[in-house]
């Protein structure tokens, strides 16, 4: 066979080869990068928008990131944000450090946020050189972490809890609250919550009676005798018991010559209304309507959930939950204490108060004394409780983290020495 005459054939074969083996890397390279793309894209938007500070792109080999690079600028251009090339991102406990050992990201960031990651990445380190990053500093860097990701702290718990030993009261399963208060003639106070109001009785002994306002959320009425208080402690507290009912139950409490502290005031416009009355020691009771309003936007779809209970009085006389309000002298230790010690989520805004949903039918509420119907004190006449799945495992975790040396088991205080019970 003549060679010669093969030969034009052979190298128009060659390139045609070499030709549709360039297409289908090409194509192969793209398609590799589809999910990478889509999914820094949707990031490009958010930071962009304001709703995450930072956002970082897929952990990825040098040479994947220089061939994905072209893609990453092209989106950085169509979204008008910045990309910053991280070799080494910072080491939290949001996530596992072997998913990013030895391999890259790129950041994605508007403004001074770059500035604000590299300060945090620096202080990280500077902890990790004195073998100090470990602990609660290592979660208050993991949390700043995540805050500047954009994660809600609820996100932030859970990925700490995952990939840490960190846990919240949450992980332990709530069930219910109980809210105690002590009372020097304890039949008295049986027979206002009884009688007057009409709330069921669902437990009673020598020295307490148990009353289900709604659901899993309970009034415990215990007597001062036996108790570890002398009865003159302020009460640094108020309960708001939440019905559609106000008139009904303002006519009600009138006709009974109970005390009222606040008269009944109706705003169409605002985010609530209600009246305050005073029970026979002197525990304020807020009876309470919360409306469709900016600072209620997520409370009222979960009130408007429950189901009212009836009391005795008839069935317009009804609660569907409670918020047990507490008062503090400093509001932001508290709010980070709700959210990260309790892991509860906020569930209304009320600028110098703050509502946590506890469970199904009760919440908590943090208020600013200098704004509240009572004032923050040392000593109070109040405990809180809360029903657990998982007691045992709560007071392990206890035993192993809190710095209390007062602690008594079953127990542990909030920052303004509030005591909460656990069962």
């Amino acid at each position: 066979m003549n060679l010669n005459i093969l030969l034009p054939f052979m190298k128009r074969f060659t390139r045609l080869a070499l030709l549709l083996l360039f297409f289908a890397f090409s194509a192969c390279t793209k398609m590799e990068f589809l999910k990478e793309s889509g999914q820094l894209e949707s990031f490009a938007e958010m930071v962009q928008s304001g709703v995450k500070p930072i956002a970082l792109s897929e952990p990825m080999s040098s040479a994947e990131l220089d061939l994905f690079l072209p893609e990453a600028n092209r989106l950085a251009e169509k979204y008008e944000i910045e990309i910053f090339r991280e070799p080494a991102v910072i080491g939290t406990s949001l996530f596992d450090s072997a998913a990013v050992e030895g391999k890259e990201v790129l950041i994605l960031y508007q403004g001074k946020n770059l500035v604000a990651y590299q300060m945090l990445k620096t202080e990280a380190a500077d902890l990790a050189a004195k073998s100090e990053y470990s602990g609660t500093k290592k979660e208050a860097i993991s949390r700043a972490f995540g805050r500047l990701l954009g994660y809600p702290a609820s996100r932030i718990n859970d990925l700490l809890a995952e990939n840490s030993e960190y846990r919240d009261l949450e992980d332990f399963g709530i069930k219910g609250q109980e809210l105690s208060w002590f009372y020097n003639d304890l039949p008295a106070a049986k027979l206002f919550y009884g009688k007057t109001l009409g709330l069921k009785m669902i437990a009673e002994d020598e020295n307490s009676a148990t009353f289900q306002i709604a659901g899993d959320s309970k009034l415990v009425l215990r007597s001062v005798g036996g108790s570890a208080y002398s009865g003159k402690e302020a009460k640094s507290v108020a309960l708001a018991l939440l019905t559609d009912n106000l008139e009904a139950w303002y006519s009600h409490l009138q006709s009974e010559n109970v005390e009222i502290k606040y008269t009944l005031k109706v705003k169409p416009d605002g985010a609530h209304d209600g009246f305050v009355a005073v029970d026979p020691e002197g525990y304020l009771l807020e009876f309470e309507m919360f409306r469709m309003h900016p600072e209620n936007e997520r409370f009222i779809p979960e009130l408007k959930s429950l189901k009212p209970l009836a009391t005795s009085l008839g069935s317009e006389f009804n609660f569907y939950a409670s918020i047990t309000w507490l008062y503090y002298k400093d509001m932001l230790p508290m709010e980070n204490f709700m959210i990260e010690t309790l892991g509860l989520e906020l569930s209304a805004d009320q600028g110098w108060a703050k509502i946590y949903k506890a469970s199904e039918n009760s919440y908590l509420g943090l208020v600013d004394e200098k704004r509240g119907m009572n004032s923050f004190s040392d000593q109070k006449l109040v405990e809180v409780k809360f029903d657990l799945e998982d007691a045992k495992g709560w007071e392990e975790y206890l035993n192993k983290t809190s710095k209390d040396s007062t602690r008594a088991a079953g127990t542990f205080k909030d920052l303004g020495g509030y005591l909460y019970r656990f069962f």
